[in-house]
């Protein structure tokens, strides 16, 4: 099994065995002497006419696995077959389930898995029917990664109360309708003491907590000693309410997607950044613009084995908007910001355009305002004159150093004509000024380095 996914293994992996008993007599007794030491396993699908192989060997764990959305309905009477098994059933992972599929499977899984260790359904249609709270008889005793993708299952803390092994939770793509406050989430997430990765999506922005929960204080912090992966799609207005009850000291990979919104504050998250010890010292941040996301990255290598990640995605198209939103995040007072060194800008869109006026120059001063220890700034093509000309421009005179003090180098992607002239010129001008300053920048382009002395000597 991946550390942060559950991976679906092959009927050949599941019996490999199978060769050894096939040898002789006694090893076949041998092997069937120790079951469990050897991890003997049968796997079953759509398939595999799951009455007759059963019938063939003897009362083994099965593992139960396959895309199905297209199986035939003696497919998914295998399947129902082998989930009919539910003492032996150890393993399921089933994906692109069709509704009518899904709620076959449902009527059959609302008794006791005391086996099962691992998980996972999938959606194949966009309204799948809502998982009642009967599922696996409310107990997972055993469950230590389970997901869930495009279903709704409201009960689903209940369930979980029991799954205290738990170490993979993935709930990705939640309709409205499986709708879990961030109260009963956090309340979950106290007795998962053994949680490592945790997902949680929903669909839409209409899942968000009412006003009156938004006001309401939580009570303390939960401890999360073992999680080390979080990653969340949905509005501030939840995530704020949730990270505000959570504390996870060990956590180094955080990917955070907002749907778009006008306003972003998220003051909470921002604490629970700044408090959360892995997180403090991110060394490098790429900005990035694409055609339907803005995302700031913010990365450290503290080891050659560790990688520390914190990223957040901004779902929104228009570019003002994907701008104002950056500028927002940057403005949280995020202690990662002030110890990044390696800064850089980069588009992945040629449909991407800025007006360059004195509001969109405000703006990219506020996203560079709190990198006070960038030394080093990469610009892509696309942020030379969006960077290079209006705002850099603005900090000649007593501001000189008021934004990126720290900056010794600007690396810059090879640019057209018209925008190399535009910035030549204005950043030409603010390199001088840094000169006087006596905080000198050099400009690079493709790695050469270019001196300055208040105007560029010769061409790129």
């Amino acid at each position: 099994m991946n550390e942060y996914s559950i991976t679906l293994e092959t009927k050949r992996d599941v019996e490999a065995w199978q060769s050894l008993v096939h040898v002789c007599r006694r090893w076949r007794s041998l092997v069937f002497e120790s079951p469990r030491r050897l991890s003997l396993r049968l796997c079953c699908s759509a398939s595999t006419p799951a009455k007759d192989r059963l019938d063939a060997w003897p009362a083994l764990p099965l593992v139960i696995n396959g895309f199905i959305a297209m199986a035939l309905s003696s497919g998914t009477d295998n399947v129902i077959a082998a989930l009919g098994q539910s003492n032996r059933v150890c393993r399921v992972i089933l994906f692109g389930v069709a509704d009518w599929q899904l709620e076959k499977f449902l009527a059959v899984m609302q008794v006791p898995f005391p086996e099962l260790t691992v998980l996972q359904l999938s959606a194949y249609d966009e309204t799948a029917p809502i998982i009642p709270d009967s599922f696996l008889g409310g107990s997972a005793t055993r469950l230590q990664c389970f997901e869930l993708d495009g279903i709704p299952f409201p009960g689903l803390p209940n369930l979980l109360s029991s799954a205290t092994h738990l170490v993979y939770l993935d709930l990705t793509d939640i309709p409205h309708s499986g709708y879990i406050s961030p109260g009963s989430m956090a309340d979950l997430l106290s007795v998962l003491s053994c949680l490592r990765a945790f997902t949680l999506g929903f669909q839409s922005p209409q899942s968000r907590p009412d006003q009156e929960s938004q006001s309401l204080l939580p009570p303390k912090h939960t401890l999360l000693p073992a999680l080390d992966r979080l990653h969340f799609k949905g509005v501030t207005e939840y995530l704020e309410q949730l990270v505000t009850r959570v504390d996870a000291p060990q956590l180094f990979n955080m990917n955070i997607t907002f749907f778009n919104q006008i306003d972003f504050d998220f003051p909470r998250l921002a604490q629970f950044i700044n408090r959360t010890p892995t997180l403090r010292a991110l060394n490098e941040a790429r900005v990035q613009f694409n055609d339907r996301i803005a995302n700031i990255a913010l990365q450290s290598r503290p080891s050659k084995t560790n990688f520390v990640d914190l990223q957040i995605n901004i779902l929104c198209v228009e570019p003002d908007w994907q701008l104002s939103s950056i500028e927002q995040f940057c403005s949280s007072s995020l202690h990662p910001l002030s110890t990044v060194e390696e800064l850089y800008f980069e588009s992945h869109s040629s449909a991407l355009v800025w007006e360059n006026d004195a509001t969109e120059s405000t703006l990219w001063l506020g996203v560079l305002l709190p990198f006070t220890a960038v030394r080093n700034l990469y610009l892509s093509k696309k942020f030379a004159p969006a960077i290079g000309a209006p705002a850099l421009q603005e900090l000649i005179g007593a501001r000189i150093t008021e934004v990126l003090p720290s900056l010794r180098n600007i690396f810059v992607e090879d640019v057209d004509p018209s925008g190399y002239r535009s910035f030549e010129k204005n950043v030409g001008q603010f390199v001088a000024a840094r000169q006087l300053s006596d905080h000198p920048v050099a400009i690079s382009l493709y790695g050469d380095a270019i001196s300055l002395s208040g105007t560029f000597l010769g061409d790129w």
